[in-house]
């Protein structure tokens, strides 16, 4: 199994410009809370305080997978993950066209601001060459937090040896584009 380094270090090759780190701040929880709305839906109460749905199933399987990796920003991820089960489930509760218009439109915005991250990169999206992006952009973003705070220096250091530091791009332009 590939360890946390292996993960981050292979997602953040593809995210070493500080104004796609910062994009994907705002659009991968954006995205992660718009698939949790869509999938709170159907919902079952089984008489505890959180109504079982789809989403509880996924963000339980991705809590414990982040665990495995890394028991400090699992626990983080987790606790993300409950905050947004728990806002999701009251979106859920309104009417269809309510739920999936804001689960929608979350959704699409959040790419649209992951995109706009990756024209300033200059290169695709993780996901693109291996699906496993789409499991660990949530973590890497935790982790961007993190080092942000000063904390995680150790796991920091072991990235930017394998990735090399986080360094502003030139914008592409369109004369680049052509050669």
């Amino acid at each position: 199994m590939k360890t946390l380094v292996d993960h981050l270090s292979q997602y953040a090759d593809y995210h070493r410009d500080p104004r796609n780190i910062h994009t994907h701040l705002v659009g991968v929880p954006l995205i992660v809370f718009a698939v949790v709305v869509l999938l709170s839906r159907p919902a079952w109460d089984v008489g505890g305080a959180l109504p079982l749905s789809p989403a509880v199933a996924a963000s339980f399987l991705a809590a414990a997978f982040y665990t495995r990796l890394d028991a400090r920003l699992g626990i983080v991820m987790a606790m993300l993950l409950a905050l947004m089960l728990a806002a999701g489930a009251v979106i859920a509760a309104q009417p269809v066209l309510t739920w999936a218009l804001t689960g929608v439109l979350m959704f699409v915005t959040g790419w649209v601001i992951q995109f706009v991250g990756h024209y300033y990169e200059g290169r695709k999206p993780a996901f693109v060459d291996d699906l496993m992006g789409l499991v660990i952009g949530p973590l890497f973003v935790l982790a961007e937090l993190a080092f942000m705070l000063g904390l995680r220096r150790e796991l920091q250091a072991a990235i930017e040896a394998r990735s090399g530091p986080v360094r502003l791009r030139p914008i592409p332009t369109i004369t680049d584009a052509r050669g």
